[in-house]
């Protein structure tokens, strides 16, 4: 029976592929209040401005490519069990290699029908005003977790997270909940490992914590290391 990692990801992975971030001064929000962009009112009271931002993020996934830290996490199944859980919207982890990975703030290479959250099918195209999803006949809008919104798949998420023999937490500032919270249902002996150039203090954390205070690719080269010690 092989043990399992839960890897929870954040923007600092895809950061080193090239994806800008949504913490990073002059990055990824272009100028815009973040709820212009990412909420259901800023959907709203602009939807050609929304669906232009996501088509922008949309095409970027097309010129970038996993990196180390990808790969590495992805060779990880060749001795663990490992379930990734992340907050990243790109498909990077499948693309490095990863079989099992769960989004908890949805995909940009999905899209929803705007009155069925549930109506979910594959696209990698622009989503413009007038593309109806077809089976509903209702307009698209990108399959993204918008802020005030529900996340579906925090539930799963936590019962993953309490699975683990091992929690790896990447390229995240800890700072978006409820994904924040999803490190309080690990096993209170489950080891933590903490990767991110600038960590994030975790406070009333029960659990072993190691923090590595490096890149994504950086700190997994020596984590890998690490857990072979543990076969």
């Amino acid at each position: 029976m092989k043990k399992k990692i839960v890897v929870l990801s954040g923007a600092g992975v895809s950061a080193e592929s090239g994806v800008a971030t949504f913490r990073d001064a002059g990055g990824l929000w272009e100028g815009h209040d973040i709820m212009e962009v990412a909420s259901p009112e800023g959907f709203s009271n602009n939807p050609e401005l929304v669906l232009d931002f996501y088509n922008k993020r949309r095409r970027q996934l097309f010129e970038v490519e996993p990196n180390k830290a990808h790969r590495i996490i992805a060779g990880l199944e060749n001795d663990f069990d490992v379930t990734v859980v992340t907050q990243n919207v790109d498909d990077l982890h499948e693309r490095g290699g990863s079989t099992n990975v769960l989004h908890l703030h949805g995909e940009l290479l999905k899209a929803r029908c705007i009155l069925n959250e549930t109506a979910i099918i594959d696209w990698k195209e622009d989503i413009t005003q007038g593309i109806l999803h077809p089976e509903t006949g209702k307009q698209l809008r990108p399959h993204i977790v918008w802020f005030g919104e529900a996340v579906p798949a925090i539930i799963p998420a936590m019962d993953i997270v309490a699975q683990a023999d091992f929690l790896i937490v990447i390229g995240t500032s800890l700072q978006v909940y409820p994904a924040a919270g999803l490190i309080d249902y690990a096993k209170p002996d489950a080891p933590v490992f903490y990767i991110d150039p600038k960590p994030a203090y975790i406070p009333n954390l029960r659990n072993p914590l190691e923090v590595l205070p490096m890149t994504g690719s950086e700190g997994m080269e020596v984590l890998n290391e690490k857990l072979k010690s543990y076969l």
